[in-house]
């Protein structure tokens, strides 16, 4: 018995059938929906992603600037390249004037279009010739703000107040100058009121520039010590013989007091060196040795002063008389009592000296003429061949000579004058 067909079943049948399972190979089955994972899953990948080649970024720019750095240390170590010049810095207030912006409108930062034009013509370079310059005013106010007192300047001013340590003196700066006690003056101050009072105009010496705070320190003591060295070196210089009051000894010599400062006779220099001691208290004419404000070094001797004061009562003609107290190979020195003149052997006679010794030896008295005189080097030229008539006379006719000196004396002294005449 043949089967039914499929179209022969009952439809309840059918449906029990697919109900059960039954396969149908023969029907396409319905495609199935790919799987798709959230939208916010993929975000979070992508972000780490961007960060992770950020940092990849960076970490190769370091590396490229630390090479380039290094490569620019080593150029520069061998020479290749200067030090880097960097631009200063500068800040926000000094490139932009934010003041000058309160206020204004976005407009107004905008600019009309008109105003365009007018903005690049200000953008150009300017000359000197587009400002307008005072240059008395600008001189004026340098002036005005130039500092006052500099280091050795001689001011004057008015004392405008006193302190317990000092003086308040007005020198025409922003600020008055300060003169400490101890350089009010030479010597001890007890009364700084008596010797400075409110309006007394001084002149001062300034020791210190202006501080921070515009004010200068000054000093009468300082100008008064300076104006006693001058004082000292024109003494020196002109041979003077000055009188000072001994005012103590050391075992070196004795010291004094001269126009203020501190004076120093060493032993040697003393007429009765063994007892220096004994001159303190007394008053002694003494010359020059050292005069140096440099190093505050005055030294003085009674002995110099002694030969200065018989260089004083010298003159270039005079006659002279003294005793040979040393026969050298180039002449004699004559002691003409405390001080020494040489009598060169050129100047002995005008004949022909064949030895020193053949007119003059050591002890006998000479008389002779002056024919230099030096007081700064201690000096005297002597001549005995002006007393001679005929040349040689001295050699043959010494005592003659000698004892016509005074009446040869006069007919030399003219002839002296006459060279004297004709030199000048």
């Amino acid at each position: 018995m043949a089967s039914p067909s499929l179209s022969e079943w009952p439809i309840d049948h059918l449906w029990f059938m697919a109900a059960a399972g039954s396969s149908q190979p023969n029907r396409p089955k319905a495609p199935r929906a790919a799987a798709t994972p959230p939208l916010q899953v993929m975000k979070i990948n992508r972000k780490e992603e961007q960060e992770q080649l950020q940092r990849e970024a960076a970490e190769a720019r370091a590396a490229a600037e630390a090479a380039a750095e290094k490569a620019r240390l080593l150029e520069e170590k061998a020479g290749l390249l200067g030090p880097p010049r960097t631009a200063p810095a500068e800040a926000d207030e000094e490139r932009f004037d934010m003041g000058a912006m309160e206020g204004m409108t976005m407009a107004d930062l905008m600019g009309a279009p008109e105003q365009s034009p007018r903005r690049q013509n200000e953008s150009k370079p300017r000359s000197v010739d587009d400002f307008d310059f005072d240059e008395e005013a600008f001189l004026a106010a340098l002036n005005e703000n130039a500092p006052i007192g500099t280091t050795g300047d001689v001011v004057e001013g008015t004392v405008i107040g006193l302190e317990s340590d000092g003086i308040y003196v007005d020198i025409g700066g922003k600020a008055p100058g300060f003169m400490p006690k101890s350089e009010a003056g030479l010597g001890v101050i007890t009364n700084l009121s008596e010797r400075f009072p409110k309006g007394l105009q001084v002149q001062v010496l300034v020791t210190r520039e202006q501080n921070a705070d515009g004010m200068v320190t000054i000093s009468c003591r300082a100008l008064e010590l300076r104006k006693s060295w001058d004082k000292v070196k024109e003494l020196e210089k002109e041979g003077k013989i000055v009188q000072v009051i001994v005012n103590g000894f050391n075992r070196g010599g004795v010291t004094c007091d001269l126009e203020g400062l501190r004076g120093f006779i060493p032993r040697s220099q003393l007429q009765d060196g063994e007892n220096h001691q004994e001159f303190v208290g007394k008053t002694l004419g003494v010359a020059f040795i050292e005069v140096n404000s440099e190093t505050r070094k005055l030294v003085l001797s009674q002995k110099r002063a002694a030969v200065a004061a018989r260089f004083q009562e010298l003159e270039v003609g005079q006659l002279v008389e003294g005793v040979v107290a040393a026969v050298k190979p180039y002449g004699l020195f004559i002691d003409l009592g405390g001080i020494s003149g040489l009598l060169h052997q050129s100047a002995i006679t005008n004949g022909s000296l064949r030895s020193i010794r053949e007119v003059f030896d050591q002890g006998e008295r000479v008389k002779a003429l002056i024919t230099e005189l030096d007081p700064g080097r201690g000096r005297i030229g002597l001549n005995t061949a002006l007393l001679e008539g005929p040349p040689g006379e001295l050699l043959v006719e010494k005592d003659k000579v000698m004892a016509e000196a005074s009446d040869r004396a006069s007919r030399a002294q003219n002839m002296l004058k006459q060279r004297e005449q004709d030199a000048g």
